[in-house]
C-alpha cells in the first residue's frame, strides 16, 4: 500500500502524462494534480503533419486522453488551460494561472514533476508574424494551417527546416496539391544523417517534384501576395542571404525546438552544457523533491555516455514513466537513450541510430564506415525494393557505433535490429552471426542487416580497406596520385564513372594486372560495392599494397556518373 504522497506534475502529452498514469499504477493513495497551459492533456504530437495531409480524418483521434478520462481511470486531476507561472521550492507550492479566467491561485506539493517539453523556434526574422506562418508543434497549430488551406486556397508553400516535422509536413503539403520548396540553411537535408545517406533522400524527394534550397540561410518575408486583399501581413516572398527571393503563398516554420526551461531556472535547479535539466537515473533534478521527463532535460546518450537533449517521443514516454514511478515510490530507473529515429516522405524513408560519422568524429572515436545495398526481401520474390545501409564502427573493437538505413521497404525492422545491437554493445561479428527470420517474401537468407554485418566484419578483420564517397573526395584533391579502377563492365564504365578512372572490368581484372601500377595508391569500385570488394581482395594478394574499396560504390558516390536514382536497383 503506497502512501499520500502528494504529486502535482506540470505539463502534459508524452512526460507528463506518462508520469501522472505511472504514478497511479505506483501508488493508488496518491494526490496527483496535472496542470496543462494548453488546451489537451495528451495528444499525439508526431501525427499532426499527417492531419495537415489529410492521412489522417479523424481529428479527436489525435487527442489520446481527456481530464474526464484521466479522472474515471486514473483518479488524477487535470487541469488544462491552467499555466504555472512559478515555483517556490522553499514552501513546496506552485503558482497557477487560469487562463481563460485570470484567476491566481497556489497549489501545494510533496513531490514536484516538471514535463514542460520545448516550444517550436521562431526566429526574430523581418515578417513575422504573419497570418500565413504556422510552426506544427500542436493541435491548434495545425488547425490554423488547414483552415488557411481550406479558406484561401494557396497554390504555393515554402516550408523552412528539412528536418522531420519539415519533411512530413511536405509532404502533406505537396499530397494537398500545393507547390512546395523546402529550404535548409545546411548543405543537405536532414542534417542529424551523412550526407551521402542524405543525398539519396534528396534525389527521391526532387524526383517527386518537391523543390528543394539548401545552404542558403533565410534573410526575412516581405508581405506581397496575391492573397494580401484578403488578410493584411500576409507573406507572399521570401528572401534570401543570397538574393534569392521565392513567391509563396504560405510559409511553415520547423527549425527546431527550444527547452522550456523558465521554471527550472526560477526553481534554481541545474542546468547542463547542453542546455536541459540535469537528472538522474530517477528522473530526479538537483533538487530531491522535484522530477523532470521529456524534451527539456539531458539524457545519457548510451553509445559515448556523454549528455544529450533527445527531444524524441519514445525517450520521452520512459522518462515520464521513471519519474512518476519514484515520485510514488517506485524504483524504476532510465538508462538513457540512443536517439533512434525514423521519418518517410513521399514514399522513401530513412532511419537513424546512435552515432553517424560526424557525430563519431565529433566525440574523437576512431571508426570506419561501410555501405551496402540489399534488397529488403529476396530478389527472385515480387515487389523486392533496394535499402541502403550505412554501420559507423570502432577500430580495434569492432563495436557498433551508429547505423543509417534509406530505402522504401523493410527500413524500420532493420533499424530496429541496430538499435537493439547498439544497446547491446555489440559489435558487427555479432551482426554478422545473428538468427533473423528468413522467408523470401520478408527477406533474404542473408538479412540485410547480416550482409553489412558481413561487409563491416570483413573491415574489421582487414581482409578488405574501405574508402568512403566523403574520403575519396578529399583524396582526390591531394598532390599524391591516385589510380582509380572502374571495375565494371564497359557499357556502364561508358554511362558515367568518376573523373581519371580507367575500365578493367571485373571479370578481365586478373588477365590486366599488368595495366596497374603495385607502387600507387588504388582505389576500385563500381556500383555497389560488391564488386570493388572481389577486386580489392584480387589485388591484395597479387602484390598491390594499398587497395581500397569505394565502400557502397558509384550508387553513394555519383559524382561524374550516371546513376543518379537513389531507388536503382543493383
Amino acid at each position: 500500500m503506497g502512501t499520500s504522497t502528494k504529486i502535482v506534475i506540470i505539463g502534459g502529452v508524452a512526460g507528463g502524462a506518462s508520469a501522472a498514469a505511472k504514478a497511479r499504477r505506483t501508488n493508488e493513495q496518491a494526490e496527483i494534480v496535472l496542470f496543462e497551459r494548453g488546451p489537451h492533456v495528451s495528444f499525439a504530437n508526431c501525427g499532426l503533419p499527417y492531419y495537415v495531409g489529410g492521412e489522417i480524418t479523424d481529428r479527436d483521434s489525435l487527442l489520446l486522453q481527456d481530464a474526464t478520462r484521466f479522472w474515471n481511470r486514473f483518479r488524477v486531476r487535470v487541469c488544462t488551460r491552467h499555466e504555472v507561472t512559478a515555483i517556490d521550492v522553499a514552501t513546496k507550492r506552485v503558482e497557477v494561472k487560469v487562463l481563460d479566467t485570470g484567476e491566481i491561485f497556489w497549489e501545494t506539493y510533496d513531490k514536484l514533476i516538471l514535463a514542460p517539453g520545448a516550444g517550436a523556434v521562431v526566429p526574430p526574422w523581418p515578417g513575422l508574424p504573419a497570418p500565413n506562418a504556422f510552426t506544427v508543434k500542436t493541435v491548434p497549430d495545425s488547425d490554423a494551417i488547414r483552415q488557411w488551406i481550406d479558406g484561401q486556397k494557396p497554390q504555393r508553400a515554402v516550408v523552412i527546416g528539412a528536418g522531420f516535422i519539415g519533411l512530413e509536413t511536405a509532404e502533406a503539403l505537396h499530397r494537398r496539391g500545393l507547390h512546395v520548396t523546402v529550404v535548409e540553411a545546411q548543405q543537405q537535408i536532414l542534417p542529424i544523417f551523412d550526407r551521402e545517406m542524405a543525398e539519396l533522400v534528396e534525389r527521391h524527394v526532387q524526383h517527386q517534384g518537391v523543390d528543394l534550397v539548401l545552404g542558403d540561410p533565410i534573410a526575412g518575408f516581405a508581405p506581397v501576395s496575391s492573397l494580401e486583399k484578403a488578410q493584411p501581413g500576409v507573406i507572399g516572398q521570401v528572401l534570401f542571404r543570397s538574393g534569392r527571393v521565392l513567391e509563396t503563398d504560405m510559409v511553415i516554420l520547423s527549425v527546431g525546438v527550444r527547452p522550456e526551461l523558465f521554471l527550472a531556472k526560477q526553481a534554481g535547479l541545474a542546468i547542463g552544457s547542453e542546455n536541459g535539466i540535469v537528472v538522474d537515473e530517477f528522473q530526479r533534478t538537483s533538487n530531491p523533491d522535484i522530477y523532470a521527463a521529456g524534451d527539456a532535460v539531458e539524457v545519457t546518450e548510451l553509445v559515448t555516455g556523454r549528455k544529450q537533449r533527445i527531444p524524441l517521443a519514445g525517450p520521452a514516454n520512459k522518462q515520464g514513466r521513471v519519474a512518476g514511478d519514484h515520485a510514488a515510490g517506485g524504483t524504476l530507473q532510465f538508462a538513457g537513450a540512443l536517439g533512434t529515429a525514423i521519418v518517410e516522405v513521399l514514399g522513401i524513408t530513412a532511419a537513424k541510430t546512435g552515432l553517424s560519422a560526424r557525430e563519431a568524429a565529433a566525440a574523437g572515436l576512431k571508426f570506419q564506415v561501410t555501405q551496402t545495398h540489399p534488397m529488403d526481401h529476396a530478389s527472385y520474390y515480387p515487389g523486392a525494393e533496394q535499402m541502403h545501409i550505412e554501420l559507423v564502427v570502432e577500430e580495434g573493437t569492432a563495436r557498433l557505433l551508429g547505423g543509417q538505413i534509406v530505402g522504401t521497404k523493410g527500413v524500420d525492422k532493420r533499424i530496429d535490429v541496430l538499435a537493439t545491437a547498439l544497446y547491446g554493445r555489440m559489435t558487427v561479428h555479432d551482426l554478422e552471426n545473428l538468427d533473423l527470420a528468413y522467408a523470401p517474401q520478408f527477406s533474404s537468407a542473408k538479412d540485410p542487416v547480416i550482409l553489412a554485418g558481413f561487409v563491416a566484419a570483413n573491415v574489421a578483420r582487414h581482409e578488405m580497406v574501405t574508402i568512403s564517397c566523403a574520403q575519396l573526395r578529399t583524396k582526390m584533391q591531394d598532390v599524391q596520385p591516385i589510380q582509380l579502377i572502374d571495375v565494371r563492365t564497359v557499357g556502364e564504365f561508358q554511362g558515367g564513372h568518376l573523373p581519371g578512372a580507367i575500365s578493367i572490368p571485373i571479370d578481365e581484372l586478373r588477365n590486366r594486372l599488368g595495366e596497374i601500377d603495385p607502387k600507387l595508391a588504388t582505389v576500385v569500385y563500381c556500383k555497389v560495392g560488391l564488386r570493388g570488394y572481389l577486386a580489392a581482395r584480387i589485388l591484395a594478394q597479387s602484390g598491390f599494397g594499398d587497395v581500397r574499396n569505394l565502400t557502397g560504390g558509384l550508387m553513394i558516390c555519383p559524382d561524374g556518373a550516371a546513376e543518379k536514382s537513389a531507388m536503382t536497383s543493383a
